[in-house]
């Protein structure tokens, strides 16, 4: 039997277009080699079911929605739209860090 397919190499490409990321973002968010992914994206190379894992989970934090098989394909949408992508972008940044603040 084979194993469950975690992630394809046409989801982490189009996830990472998406949200608008490098591969060395999404290799620093995943803890995943660069040329690992470029491998994978590519279809030279799957990489490990850990390292699918930890791509997976970086893009779903990046704001990437993961699309099951439905008759029609796996595939990939925003989990925001892109106004308010560019505002949590935006958002980042901006005041500090959390235990400088006031608010309780």
């Amino acid at each position: 039997m084979a194993p469950p397919i975690i992630l394809t190499a046409s989801q982490s490409r189009a996830g990472r277009a998406l949200i608008e990321w490098t591969t060395e973002q999404l290799a620093e968010a995943s803890g995943v080699d660069p040329q690992t992914i470029e491998c994978f994206e590519a279809r030279f190379r799957r990489p490990t079911e850990d390292q699918q894992r930890r791509i997976r989970l970086a893009l779903e934090e990046g704001g990437v929605v993961f699309i099951a098989e439905n008759g029609g394909g796996v595939g990939v949408r925003l989990k925001f739209n892109r106004k308010e992508v560019r505002a949590i972008n935006r958002w980042e940044g901006e005041g500090g860090t959390p235990a400088d603040d006031d608010v309780w």
